[in-house]
This record gives structure tokens, sequence and C-alpha cells, in this order.
């Protein structure tokens, strides 16, 4: 028998995408969490986003939808593929450093390994992914080969759309209260540059940390436009100082 796994971040559209297919009256038999790792001490999530989804989230499917979240995570960590070394090619011996932009080792290492290994234990079973409307670009040719499905594409549900589901669910982050439209690893670099200040302000420590390997790594462009973090992290000092002198003239 096909088993239906929702691979959840625990995110509005993830969460959404179980709450319709519930809606409806189609199956959902588990909830995946790939739980990723900056350090051995450190999760990749904010604290508040991850705190909720081991305190409120994970309990509230249980109690309220039956549904029991198995946790999967990597044998690595982010720092320790970080740190490897390179075996072969012209960057031998070099560390690994930051991820490429095109196949990132965070994501295929960290997060889909680990999923793709639950996935294979269980025998036949079927992804849901938990892409709005708005995403629909990145499915690509997954669709049609059947391991996957997508509730929020299918019924053309956005975005905003899927925040009010999970809001009125009572499933939404309080993470999402501090203007994110976006949650995920900190240290992703698909990060916005509203989103990387948004860190930088409130998690002096997690930028400070991103800046030392930044030093250390092969690869100084943290973003697709070339732009450092210790560029991002200048701007962003000049922004602030800017902001100081409006404030003392008004």
């Amino acid at each position: 028998m096909t088993r239906h796994i929702a691979s959840c971040s625990f995110g509005k559209d993830s969460i959404a995408a179980i709450l319709v297919r519930l809606r409806d009256g189609e199956p959902v038999d588990e909830v995946v969490y790939a739980e990723l790792w900056f350090d051995e001490n450190t999760p990749a999530e904010i604290p508040e986003h991850y705190r909720w989804i081991h305190e409120v989230a994970i309990p509230k499917l249980e109690a309220d939808y039956g549904l029991e979240t198995t946790i999967v995570k990597a044998d690595l960590t982010y720092t320790d593929v970080f740190y490897k070394k390179v075996t072969r090619g012209p960057n031998k011996g070099k560390r690994y450093g930051f991820p490429l932009r095109t196949g990132p080792w965070c994501n295929s290492d960290l997060k889909v390994r680990p999923l793709d290994r639950h996935k294979k234990d269980l025998g036949d079973a079927v992804s849901i992914i938990g892409f709005a409307y708005d995403e629909r670009h990145r499915i690509k040719g997954r669709m049609l080969e059947g391991r996957y499905e997508f509730p929020l594409v299918e019924r053309k549900i956005t975005e905003a759309q899927a925040f009010i589901i999970a809001e009125e669910a009572g499933l939404l982050s309080p993470a999402y209260a501090h203007g994110r439209t976006r949650l995920g690893c900190w240290f992703c670099h698909n990060q916005s540059i509203p989103q990387l200040r948004q860190l930088r302000a409130e998690q002096p420590k997690f930028w400070e940390h991103l800046l030392y390997l930044e030093a250390l790594s092969v690869r100084k462009e943290f973003r697709a436009d070339g732009k450092s973090l210790a560029d991002l992290d200048h701007n962003f000092r000049l922004e602030d100082k800017q902001l100081s002198i409006t404030e003392v003239m008004e």
C-alpha cells in the first residue's frame, strides 16, 4: 500500500499542504521533518521557530490530527561539511567552504539524503511537497514522476493564502510575526538582502559565525549577485549610521 509522506519544514506552505489534503479527505500517513544543524550545538532554524516546532507544532499535529512526526537528521552538520577537504580536482586539499549556488551540498547532503533514506525504508511512498502556486516553476518535471504530490499547486493556493490557512489552524510559526515572509536555515545562501539584514540585527552571533566562515571559505561570494557577507556587513553599518544621523536630526 502506498504511503503518503508530508515533507514538512513547519513553514506556512508545508503546513498548509498538509491541512488542505486532510480537509479534502486525502491521506497523509506521516509527517517527516529534516532537522538540520549548523554545528553540534546550533540548530539551522532560528531559535524562536525551532522551539515552536518542538513545543507547539509537532504536539498539535498529533493531538488535533493524529499525525506523528518523524525527525530525520544527516550524519554531518553544516560546519562538518564546510571544513571537509576536497579530494580531487583543482581545489584538491582545500576546504569545501560555502556551497555552490547550483547543486549546493547543504541541500543534497544535509536535507535530501536523510529524507530519501527514510523514504526508501518505507518502500512504496509518495512525497507531499508544500510548494505554493507562486512557486510552481520549482516543480519542473517532478509531477510526472508519480512520486510527488503538490497540493497547493494543484489547488492554485498562493503563499498569501497558505499563510491564512496555517494561521486559522493555529499552526503559524510566531517567527512570521517579525515581518518574515520565509523561514528556513538562518545560514541559507538564498536569503534576500532584507532577510540577511534582519539576521544581523536579531541574531548577531549567527551573523558573526558566517563572517568567520567566509574568511576561511574558498568561495567568498555568499550570494548569486557576487556580494560577500563582508560587503553586506559594510553596507549595513553605513545604513545604521545614516539612520542614527537621521534620528538625531529629527
